[in-house]
């Protein structure tokens, strides 16, 4: 068979994009073709897969998005395919993977005039168009919070949805990193064992609350705050969040880092992950955390939280956030050494006793059926 899958934008430290990339490896493996339509290519390109960069030109997001679906439109009547997948909403799917949150539950309580902008159009529409009744895109989910957000909406029927294991790449495992590499790691970065390193790792600094996470350790009395430092791991502009640092005169336990493929070297140099996302589909770097025995603060939005309950593995926070309750959190674990060496070996046994890393083969038996 012949799969075309559709994506906007590929770089290959964004979750949605290494599910992606997981899933058409998989394809590949089983013998298939692989057409990918982009409007943007960052990184290395596999020679195993067929990449088509589609040109667009508009100003704004929307419109960009409109010229790629009319492009690859007409390009698949010419050159067609047997499957057409998306990872991003638009109509004429086949199958469609979930990798954003309902637009529709989002912009629920925007007012009347945002409801008459050509965005909340273009957007609604395309959602629409895969998710009303009565169409025939299958469906592709990771948590049953998401399936009932998009059927409260949409009345979508329950047999279009299929419900996906998580897929984590089995290298992020901890038993699959040298057995020093926590040692290594703090030498390289100066950090003594009285120290405390906190680690986010995200590529949307707003959207996944860095500026939570800065104002949280900015809080912490004077003599904690001295001993506890701030990596941030992942592709974004950091000026922002640098400047909110030195605004809170904690710069000197702030760092950034562009996205990177050792990340798991961090995971176990660390002693807390913390994820305060504001907005958070899935969240594969919570499973990616826990599978590093690497405890975590989660807010309680994020669609894999419940995993960090189910796991014992860290702390929920209840929705709507609260800042003073997230400050108040962090503060509490740091202080207790017990608990996080508890919720560790709690996120050992769950990393060894469950399936975490079947995403890619599921998605594929579904869009090869």
């Amino acid at each position: 068979m012949k799969i075309a899958f559709c994506l906007y934008k590929y770089f290959p430290f964004g979750g949605l994009q290494r599910d992606f990339f997981r899933v058409a490896k998989e394809i590949v493996l089983r013998g298939h073709a692989v057409r990918v339509y982009v409007r943007e290519w960052v990184g290395e390109k596999p020679t195993d897969f067929e990449i088509i960069e589609v040109p667009t030109h508009s100003i704004s997001n929307h419109g960009k998005n409109s010229e790629y679906f009319n492009w690859v439109s007409n390009h698949l009547d010419s050159h067609p395919v047997d499957k057409v997948v998306g990872f991003n909403r638009m109509p004429g799917l086949d199958v469609y993977f979930t990798g954003d949150v309902c637009y529709a539950e989002k912009t629920k309580n925007k007012n009347f005039l945002y409801k008459l902008t050509s965005r909340y159009r273009h957007f609604i529409n395309y959602e629409k168009a895969v998710f009303n009744k009565g169409l025939p895109t299958k469906i592709l989910v990771l948590t049953e919070n998401r399936k009932s957000e998009i059927q409260e909406h949409y009345h979508t029927e329950d047999g279009r949805f299929y419900l996906l294991p998580p897929g984590i790449d089995i290298d992020r495992k901890y038993d699959k990193q040298p057995q020093d590499c926590r040692e290594k790691f703090r030498e390289e970065f100066a950090l003594s064992n009285e120290q405390k390193l906190l680690l986010q790792v995200c590529s949307n600094y707003e959207l996944k609350g860095v500026d939570r996470s800065i104002k949280a350790l900015a809080s912490l009395p004077a003599s904690k705050r001295e001993n506890t430092f701030l990596f941030v791991v992942g592709e974004d502009n950091p000026e922002k969040m640098s400047a909110l640092a030195q605004s809170l005169n904690i710069s000197d336990h702030v760092r950034f880092f562009r996205g990177r493929n050792d990340i798991s070297r961090f995971m176990l140099g660390a002693d807390l992950m913390l994820h305060p996302a504001r907005q958070e589909a899935a969240g594969i770097v919570i499973l990616e955390s826990i599978v590093s025995c690497l405890p975590i603060i989660v807010s309680g939005n994020c669609g894999y939280s419940s995993y960090v309950n189910t796991a014992s593995a860290g702390v929920v926070l209840a929705e709507p956030f609260d800042q003073n309750s997230y400050n108040q959190t962090l503060e509490k674990v740091l202080e207790n050494s017990a608990l996080r060496q508890t919720w560790h070996a709690n996120a050992k046994h769950f990393a060894d006793t469950h399936d975490l890393y079947g995403l890619a083969k599921r998605a594929a038996d579904i869009i090869l059926q």
